[in-house]
């Protein structure tokens, strides 16, 4: 099921070309309060009884909209945490010594590498079709598009081999990036240079888990102004979910809601105003972006 918030707030399953409203049976039935966030829709989903039942039947829910007459929204606002991988991919690693003078040693053992995950600031996200406004400060900000798997099971001390009951779903996650001024042979600047407002964009929609069996065979591309600039496959990550998921719930609690985000590949690129941006992802979607000046 593609799950999305739309309009006023309004949680959605999209099918086909139509958007079906699922938050009011959800309320009907007693799995989340009238006036709900996404985040108790998610979490309704993935550990009330007969919540999802409610709603498998989509064409019981209500009046169905044209999806090309919504407003998408982002698929949640106001998640716990949204923690990134940083430098998962072989080729994003080697592009980045030249562009950012990286000093990640190309050997680190996975668990060294997954303490690079940062956080990025819920004020940061924006939905489908939303806008990135260049900060002032900078002269030089790139795209990244991720993988992002979304917590519906709450975990702790979650093994490899369990992993991925803990996941709700999958989305999009574009994560840009302030190269310039604090970039530079830098690790540690991280969260402030990717946690500009409209840093974090979100969507189109949350895929539920039982349509994506395995996550790490998903092919993607982006294109920057109608060039493909980045063809990717989820096969190549060097940490995958299983790592993931074992390393961040070994540490600290992952609530429902929670994004993980596996990291860009290689084919990130400077951004300018006046950009347009369009990702394509396997079994999830495709999703636009504008770039504007501050």
């Amino acid at each position: 099921m593609k799950i999305c918030q739309y309009n006023d707030n309004r949680a959605g399953a999209v099918v086909g070309d139509k958007v079906y409203p699922i938050g009011e049976a959800l309320v009907k039935a007693g799995h989340v309060r009238a006036g709900y966030t996404m985040l108790e829709v998610i979490d309704a989903l993935a550990n009330r009884p007969g919540a999802m039942d409610s709603i498998r039947d989509v064409t019981k829910t209500g009046a169905a909209v044209e999806l090309a007459s919504v407003k998408l929204l982002p698929p949640i606002s106001n998640p716990p945490s949204i923690w990134c991988a940083a430098s998962n991919y072989k080729d994003h690693q080697e592009e980045m010594k030249e562009r950012v003078k990286s000093f990640l040693p190309d050997d680190l053992p996975k668990d060294d590498l997954m303490a690079e995950f940062f956080l990025k600031p819920v004020s940061s996200i924006i939905g489908p079709n939303g806008t990135v406004v260049l900060p002032k400060v900078s002269k030089h900000v790139d795209f990244e598009c991720e993988l992002c798997a979304i917590v519906g099971k709450p975990a702790r001390y979650v093994g490899e081999e369990k992993a991925l009951d803990h996941v709700f779903g999958y989305l999009m996650l574009w994560d840009l990036s302030q190269r310039d001024p604090w970039g530079i042979g830098k690790q540690n600047t991280r969260n402030i240079r990717k946690g500009f407002d409209t840093f974090t964009a979100l969507g189109p929609w949350i895929v539920t888990a039982d349509e994506i069996p395995n996550p790490h065979d998903l092919h993607f591309h982006v294109e920057q102004n109608g060039k493909k600039v980045m063809n990717a496959y989820t096969g190549n990550m060097i940490c995958n979910l299983h790592d993931h998921i074992r390393f961040l719930s070994s540490h600290l609690t992952l609530l429902p809601g929670t994004l993980i985000s596996t990291g860009t590949p290689a084919g990130v690129q400077r951004l300018a105003a006046g950009d347009k941006l369009h990702g394509v992802m396997d079994k999830i979607g495709e999703m636009d972006l504008v770039v504007a000046a501050s």
